[in-house]
């Protein structure tokens, strides 16, 4: 284990790294990726938008993993569609369409949020553009506020 944990150490790997906790991070797994794109950036500033960019496209794909298991998994939602707080939740889902994904940075609801948007069958090359946008903007965001915060 500690062999895995040297081998992902930031500053040998870096931009990998940050791909793979960013992409885990967005599965239903509890884990934050912003520690690990602050602490590259801190590390090497001029990786500022390269880490931006690969953690977008990790917690895409994270999203997007989501979003497949819940696809994979639609006759559950046709089980929940039948009570009354669910039925709203997917009713409102399916009126915002794709466009909904773009809340799939918000931390509790946004990795289930990707999940559920694969349950309603949304058009995938859309939710990951929503997806893709609202999780660029918060890395933007919070890595901008980090380093403004912590300075070098």
């Amino acid at each position: 284990m500690q062999q895995l944990l040297d081998w992902l150490a930031l500053p040998q790997v870096g931009l990998s790294t940050v791909f793979v906790v960013a992409l885990v991070s967005a599965t239903l797994l509890p884990m934050g990726s912003e520690p690990a794109v602050f602490g590259l950036v801190k590390l090497n500033p001029d990786l500022f938008w390269p880490a931006i960019l690969v953690a977008t496209a990790g917690n895409t794909v994270g999203g997007m993993i989501s979003w497949t298991m819940g696809y994979g998994a639609s006759h559950v939602a046709d089980r929940y569609g039948k009570r009354g707080a669910d039925a709203r939740a997917l009713r409102w889902l399916q009126q915002l369409g794709p466009k909904a994904c773009v809340l799939s940075w918000l931390p509790v609801v946004g990795d289930p949020l990707c999940a559920v948007a694969g349950w309603l069958r949304l058009p995938p090359v859309p939710c990951a553009f929503w997806m893709a946008l609202g999780k660029f903007l918060r890395y933007l965001l919070m890595t901008s506020a980090l380093l403004w915060v912590w300075p070098a």
